[in-house]
């Protein structure tokens, strides 16, 4: 049996405390070597249980927290992450991006999804495909989202492909956006590395649905978002040439664009959305009816309904039409953003919507005149190139011309004989009619 090692403290030091130190044998006499070997794998055994106890406690509270691990092992089903000295987590199949790869001694950052104990020990799974990994690494990468200056207040992923985030700011005069992108995109250069290349479109959050969806289908422009409030659907109008852009590939930007708002998002071009839409009457005409008064650029009502003490929806464009006397959108086109806010609001400066107003409707209407007047140069091209086009064809077949000249006349020389025939013909069967009725009188009287 082997002897006790020495004791740590210095025998120099107990010396003096020898007299109040009882010293005796616990070893009890039938204490073999197996009943050693049992006592010691006890011991070891609760030294396990208590560490993996440890290790679970200190775990189970972190799940959704970011971590960095180095890969230990790969193969087709899972993936081993070493977090720390003997604490290892799993990495499965169906938690990893299908581009990325995991070589050994390579080091990653995933997030913990679950910690669950066993007779092993706690198993931890940690995830790459989770949203939560884009926000703990924004949350590392941008200081202001760390002091909770700036939210994500979404996140809608698809892994290895394209993410888009919403944020927004609670202190003002900072920017949610640039916050994210950071200095020439240093920061938001940064997660994408750490993503393998994954794409990330943040996007500035709005409360109101049409401006949040419109926002979440960049980069693609939109002209016109009409919402349902009740079914939770947004119709989006784009330019035609746009069409392509606002759906994605394979409808990604729009999946990913209707997860991030929670609206049901449907995708219109403007010739599709004008051919679909009936014809609406023409403005001034109509009678309120509860509806949003505003004409759209391809002529169509706005089938939003109207906010209390208004006839008008609550876009801030349709808003700024009351300052207008006609309710066409065309009419904001040379306003920008900004003035079309102030003469949304009702508590704007009058000098300021005036100006703004005044300036519109002066386009708007040297718009129309140039439109009618490049429409008459236009008619009166078309007209003058059919008669060239006629004269030419006229100069250039003079035998045609002739025969068709030929032709109209024989024409009207068998029309002008057979009217001759006609009025003979019509000539003799009244005289013979005039013959007969003297015959008729005489076969009476006889």
């Amino acid at each position: 049996m082997r002897e006790p090692e020495d004791p740590e403290l210095d025998p120099e030091m107990i010396a003096p405390y020898e007299d109040q130190i009882t010293t005796r044998d616990v070893t009890p006499d039938d204490f073999g070597r197996i009943a050693a070997q049992t006592a010691k794998q006890v011991i070891l055994q609760r030294i396990r249980e208590a560490e993996r106890q440890m290790m679970y406690d200190e775990y189970q509270d972190r799940v959704g927290e970011l971590i960095t691990g180095i890969i230990q092992q790969s193969d087709k089903r899972y993936t081993l992450v070493q977090l720390r000295e003997r604490v290892e987590a799993l990495l499965p199949k169906s938690e990893q991006v299908y581009n990325e790869r995991y070589d050994h001694g390579m080091r990653i950052k995933a997030v913990i999804t679950d910690v669950s104990d066993s007779t092993k020990g706690p198993a931890i799974v940690v995830s790459r495909r989770s949203p939560e990994l884009i926000k703990s690494l924004f949350e590392l990468e941008v200081p202001e989202i760390a002091d909770k200056l700036v939210e994500i207040v979404g996140v809608a992923r698809e892994p290895g492909y394209r993410s888009k985030i919403a944020v927004v700011s609670h202190t003002d005069g900072v920017d949610p956006v640039g916050a994210c992108v950071g200095p020439r995109g240093s920061r938001v250069r940064m997660v994408v590395s750490e993503l393998r290349g994954e794409k990330i479109d943040i996007i500035p959050y709005n409360e109101e649905p049409a401006r949040f969806v419109a926002k979440a289908l960049s980069p693609a422009r939109v002209r016109e978002v009409i919402v349902d409030d009740e079914q939770r659907q947004a119709t989006v109008i784009v330019p035609d040439d746009q069409l392509s852009l606002a759906i994605g590939r394979d409808g990604q930007n729009a999946r990913l664009a209707a997860r991030l708002t929670g609206w049901r998002v449907d995708i219109k071009s403007e010739t599709e959305f004008a051919s679909e839409e009936p014809e609406l009457e023409i403005e001034g005409e109509e009678n309120f009816d509860g509806r949003c008064m505003a004409v759209l650029s391809n002529g169509r009502r706005c089938p939003n309904a109207a906010i209390p003490s208004s006839t008008y929806c609550g876009l801030p464009q349709h808003q700024a039409l009351s300052r207008f006397e006609t309710s066409q959108v065309a009419i904001l086109a040379p306003l920008s953003e900004a003035e079309i806010a102030i003469l949304a609001d009702p508590e704007a400066d009058e000098g300021q919507v005036e100006e703004a107003v005044a300036r519109a409707s002066a386009a708007f209407v040297e718009g129309a005149e140039e439109q009618a007047a490049e429409e008459s140069v236009v008619d009166e091209i078309v007209d003058e190139a059919i008669a060239e086009e006629e004269a030419e064809e006229a100069a250039e077949d003079p035998v045609e011309a002739e025969l068709a000249e030929e032709a109209a006349d024989e024409a009207a020389t068998e029309e002008g004989a057979a009217t001759e025939a006609e009025v003979e013909e019509a000539e003799a069967q009244a005289d013979g009619a005039e013959a007969g009725e003297p015959v008729a009188e005489e076969a009476e009287q006889r």
